[in-house]
């Protein structure tokens, strides 16, 4: 009997870690939208000294990789998606610490906000973008932060179980 609780618990739990994976899902589709409402491609609206909006569109991957391909790469990084959406819910499901899943919801939240954009427009929507005097860092989206957020608290998760085993 507490082994089924104790499994019911854990089955519930995932589903509220999804509800933040879908959350960034919408958020990222949201100002998405926004922004290519509002905005020519290539436009650039400048907010501060260092932080601007600009309307950019990424066929490749990280850092436009592959951007110059012939087309296929846009079935292949959908694929990829996929794909790891599915291992990140298996993983998920497994459970684990509230950073582990908080990361893994981050993760599958900014792959499924990519992943539709390549499935309904064939690439990726960009706009934020950080620059100082002459450097730019690439422009990226709300998806791409809950990667980078959710990857930075898998890391953290691997050093606090390190942490603990050690201590025991």
């Amino acid at each position: 009997m507490i082994a089924d609780a104790g499994r019911s618990s854990r089955a519930t739990a995932w589903w509220r870690w999804l509800l933040l994976s879908l959350a960034v899902v919408a958020a990222d589709q949201a100002t998405k939208h926004a922004v290519a409402s509002a905005m020519m491609p290539g436009e650039t609206r400048p907010y501060t000294s260092f932080f601007s909006l600009v309307l950019t569109y990424n066929p490749g991957a990280a850092f436009s990789f592959l951007a110059d391909a012939q087309g296929w790469q846009r079935w292949f990084f959908a694929a990829i998606a996929m794909a790891a959406g599915a291992l990140l819910v298996y993983l998920l499901r497994r459970g684990g610490s509230a950073w582990y899943c908080c990361g893994i919801a981050l993760i599958l939240g900014g792959a499924l906000g990519n992943l539709c954009d390549r499935l309904v427009i064939g690439k990726v929507v960009d706009f934020l973008l950080f620059h100082y005097q002459q450097w730019a860092w690439p422009a990226f989206n709300v998806a791409d932060s809950a990667i980078t957020i959710g990857a930075a608290a898998l890391i953290l998760d691997s050093f606090r179980a390190r942490s603990a085993r050690a201590a025991t």
